[in-house]
């Protein structure tokens, strides 16, 4: 097994988790098999129990884990399936330690930060690279570990410890240390500075690590003589050191490696060039097709993203991934318009009119209208109001998980009249409740208590819109991550009023999708299907939402067999699905992200 440590330096969200992906999607291309690791050092067991605005959104896996956001654009760029395992924290650390400590397995030694914890990382790393994530029993040839943070964090240095203990303990070639930087410019000096590089790198090796190749993150290509001066000051030879400067999607990420030859600098580190499986040259052709077709997409479909995180894009990272999916592959450049739920209510009215025009112009604008996911009772009334209005005037509607319970709650006050009906998750004591607590959920624990992980829906009705963008499937395997759902006695009122209730679970009792049979394109998923799109396959719930919302669904539906094998209808024909980037930016045009006075244009996979 071959390791490749990629590590960052000078500031937080320099990019580590797209290089790491992208160091990856190159090395496969050389036809190496590819597993990832992502180390973070908080004392959380995972990810599960915070805030979207502490760290971005919860990815799920199929096993139910509940990871770093990092751990999805892994399986994106990569098209593998991690598990939780493949997310390292101190919390998980600590706690195997204890639980080892309290069985006796340290035989009544002191057990103390070097060698137990130091040991406990190194062999947690050893045993998940082996794990096959490729859909063979073959395990991996290189493992990518990203670790989280920044050189000097006092809450990594036990992982900076193992992992100096590690290049040491696999030898010589089998170790390769990618090191991300910033080369920043100032305006006043006009020229790119070096020297926060030098410092990093510096404080790298102070901590037993030295890095073999750098990779520097840049607003322009960098000046040769910028890269003599590194090479010089921080040991790297130039043929090292790699420029990863602002491109403006993320998928020319792994093309700026491949020109700049990082491959054959890793290849050589990890001596893969002298062994019986010889890699080939990276085949990227596709990559180069995509990253091209990308920029220039032309016609616009505008979703409007209801939901109460919009101030942090990140919170909605895998739904924004998923409607780019869809996007491309219709031939359409996605605007996204984010639209705060609180500022649709009626108390935004009084409160914040400005905000509440502007948002009700924003919701009412849009080509079609997503209500994700979320937990509280903030801003619900609003997300209700959104799905009252694209109900009401035939807009195409997605509700994922929480924007599914909410639909069905309108329904029930709209339509059935039941004005006090509710989820007992926002008012316990509401004596229609539409939505309830799960039998098998927990209330005092909250940390993986919830219903996670890959279920299986069956379609109870063949000819439903669902079923068809799913290719005529009776049965699909989707993530979940929910303690509420629809309460089952209430279904026969609902389906009697005219909402059908056509995805269940086996147990035909747990409602999974909803659809308004009469409306253009109204569907409530309980799942989450972003967790699982791919540039390359994008979710069929959400090629059904912007098919919808830009006049193609006739033609996607009479084609369902163009979904499973790749190929979508557009409306100038055949159009071959397209893989497309990462990014992240608040403002203006960076990796992917073009900005509208109210929201993001988000052309990033």
């Amino acid at each position: 097994m071959k390791y490749v440590l990629v590590t960052g330096g000078v500031v937080s969200g320099l990019g580590k988790g797209v290089t790491a992906s992208s160091i990856g999607v190159v090395l496969q291309s050389c036809g190496l098999r590819v597993t990832s690791i992502k180390i973070d050092p908080y004392l959380n067991t995972d990810a599960g129990t915070m805030s979207p605005f502490e760290h971005g959104e919860v990815f799920v896996l199929d096993d139910g884990g509940e990871v770093d956001l990092d751990l999805g654009n892994y399986e994106r760029f990569l098209d593998i399936k991690l598990t939780c395992d493949n997310n390292i924290t101190t919390g998980k650390i600590y706690q195997s330690v204890i639980n080892k400590e309290r069985r006796g397995d340290y035989l009544g030694k002191t057990v103390q930060v070097v060698p137990h914890i130091t040991d406990e990382i190194q062999e947690w790393i050893e045993r998940v690279a082996m794990n096959p994530v490729d859909g063979t029993e073959e395990p991996a040839d290189v493992c990518v570990i990203e670790l989280g943070g920044t050189i000097g964090d006092i809450e990594s240095m036990p992982f900076i410890e193992a992992l100096g203990q590690f290049s040491y303990r696999v030898g010589p070639g089998n170790f390769c240390l990618v090191h991300v930087s910033l080369v920043p410019v100032l305006n006043v000096v006009g020229e790119q500075k070096t020297k926060p590089t030098q410092h990093s790198v510096r404080g790298l090796r102070g901590l037993g690590l030295m890095p073999d190749i750098l990779a520097c993150r840049s607003t322009q290509p960098l000046e040769e003589h910028v890269k003599v001066k590194l090479a010089q000051f921080c040991h790297v030879p130039i043929p090292n050191i790699i420029n990863l400067h602002d491109v403006t999607n993320i998928w020319h990420i792994p093309l700026l490696l491949r020109d700049q030859k990082a491959h054959e600098a890793i290849l050589k580190v990890l001596n893969l060039q002298c062994v019986g499986k010889v890699p080939r040259e990276p085949k990227l052709a596709e990559w180069t097709e995509r990253a091209s077709r990308f920029d220039k997409l032309k016609t616009p479909v505008r979703i409007a993203m209801v939901g109460k995180y919009t101030g942090l894009s990140d919170s909605y990272l895998s739904v924004l991934k998923a409607l780019c999916h869809a996007s491309v592959a219709l031939d359409r450049k996605l605007v996204v318009d984010w639209v705060p739920s609180c500022d649709l209510e009626d108390s935004a009215a009084k409160e914040t009119p400005d905000a509440y025009e502007k948002a009700w112009e924003l919701l009412k604008g849009a080509d079609g209208v997503l209500v994700p996911g979320g937990f509280g009772d903030r801003g619900v009334q609003g997300k209700i109001l959104a799905a009252k209005y694209a109900r009401e005037n035939n807009v195409p509607y997605l509700g994922i998980c929480l924007g599914m319970q909410i639909a069905v709650i309108e329904f029930a006050r709209s339509i059935m009249k039941l004005h006090g009906a509710n989820s007992t998750e926002f008012d316990p004591a509401t004596k229609t409740p539409c939505v309830i607590f799960m039998p098998e959920g927990s209330k005092t624990h909250m940390g993986a208590t919830m219903r996670l992980g890959s279920r299986r829906t069956f379609f109870q009705i063949n000819s439903c819109k669902s079923a068809k963008l799913y290719g005529n499937a009776t049965y699909v395997d989707e993530r979940h991550r929910h303690r509420y759902e629809v309460n089952p006695d209430m279904v026969p009122e609902f389906e009697k009023a005219g909402l059908s209730f056509v995805g269940r679970d086996e147990s035909g009792k747990r409602m999974e999708i909803i659809e308004l049979p009469t409306h253009k394109f109204f569907i409530g998923a309980q799942f989450h299907p972003e967790f699982k799109s791919r540039p390359g396959k994008p979710s069929p719930l959400f090629l059904g939402l912007i098919a919808a919302s830009s006049g193609q669904l006739d033609h996607l539906l009479q084609r369902p067999c163009g979904i499973v094998t790749g190929r979508c209808i557009s409306s100038n024909g055949p159009s071959k699905l397209k893989l497309f980037p990462n990014g992240h930016v608040k403002n203006g045009l960076v990796n992917g992200y073009y900005a509208n006075g109210n929201g993001y244009s988000h052309l990033a996979a």
